[in-house]
């Protein structure tokens, strides 16, 4: 029963915000009041370099898969294994240290995947890492390995409660992502 305290300790992790932590100790401008405002990984790296955003994205992607994993090694259910995940993805969203102003939440839905199978979190990552190959635009990229992760949940890991939470994730990353959206379809993305 114990087990179930990890939903909201995945809250709690999920609320740490890697950009603005990492921002901090290297000095940086807080990424809520520079570039698109956004305290994610791109944004660092616009305003902080690659090793900043490299940092950021890996704390991100921890956020997910960490209590996920942890909730394999306390063989929860695959009903808590779930819910942890969703957790920890809405602690990133909306975070309670920094006002419930998140970040968009690819890195650490990618997190939350590998922590459900590591070959549905390289799918995601393969997917995005071909799509800006071919179209050079992150949020582009993102985007479409988010809407087609449930199919991957589905044939990867076969599980509907997996399924929904890839499913989820992909509505809230779309609605995350809508000022992206108008300015892929008004050709404005940068």
């Amino acid at each position: 029963m114990i087990e179930w305290l990890l939903i909201p300790l995945a809250y709690l992790i999920g609320s740490i915000s890697s950009a603005i932590i990492i921002c901090q100790i290297m000095g940086l401008p807080d990424p809520r009041e520079q570039g698109s405002g956004n305290p994610g990984a791109t944004n660092v790296m616009r305003i902080g370099g690659k090793k900043a955003a490299a940092i950021t994205l890996l704390g991100d992607l921890l956020k997910g898969l960490l209590p996920v994993y942890a909730a394999k090694l306390l063989n929860a259910p695959v009903e808590l294994l779930a819910l942890t995940g969703l957790s920890a993805f809405f602690g990133h969203l909306y975070p309670m240290f920094f006002g419930f102003k998140g970040g968009k939440g690819v890195a650490t839905s990618i997190g939350v995947l590998l922590g459900f199978s590591y070959l549905l979190g390289i799918a995601f990552v393969a997917t995005w890492l071909f799509m800006y190959k071919v179209g050079k635009i992150s949020s582009l990229s993102a985007l479409i390995a988010s809407v087609l992760s449930p199919v991957y949940a589905w044939f990867i890991v076969g599980n509907v409660i997996v399924t929904g939470v890839a499913v989820i994730m992909m509505l809230f990353l779309l609605w995350r992502h809508k000022s992206n959206i108008r300015r892929l379809l008004t050709g404005q993305e940068a």
